[in-house]
């Protein structure tokens, strides 16, 4: 069953700017429109965030994931990019490189990570439409 309780509380802080509390932990957040869209460029933008958030989610469910199997990801870097299209506007494409440490991955090791990252419920929650370029670097 889904847990209801609000997750977060934003507010406008005016200058296009938001503020965003994890009513959980209190923890903030802050954005700011980009400068391509009438913003200072001072935070992480919305869509910033969103194509951010899939990275997030692939390292936390991999994390899981790799918990009960012995497998240690520590360091794994997430490099994001976002692509954004016109009329609407919205995000087409999100770029993700995950490039793992060099701990011999084994390739079943390999192929667990890389459907556990593809199937994350970001991945799978976002728009058919929008575009997931996935690259895995396993040094």
């Amino acid at each position: 069953m889904a847990d209801n309780a609000i997750t977060s509380k934003v507010i406008y802080t005016g200058g296009l700017r938001t503020s965003a509390v994890h009513l959980k932990s209190g923890n903030t957040i802050i954005t700011d429109a980009p400068p391509d869209n009438h913003g200072k460029g001072e935070a992480f933008s919305p869509t910033d965030l969103m194509a951010t958030s899939l990275a997030n989610c692939m390292l936390t469910v991999m994390g899981i994931a790799c918990q009960s199997r012995n497998i240690n990801i520590d360091g794994t870097v997430a490099e994001v990019t976002k692509i954004m299209a016109a009329n609407p506007r919205r995000v087409a494409e999100i770029h993700i490189t995950l490039t793992f440490p060099p701990m011999g991955y084994t390739d079943e090791q390999k192929k667990l990570l890389e459907l556990t990252a593809r199937t994350c419920p970001v991945a799978e929650s976002l728009h058919p439409k929008l575009i997931q370029n996935i690259t895995f670097v396993f040094n």
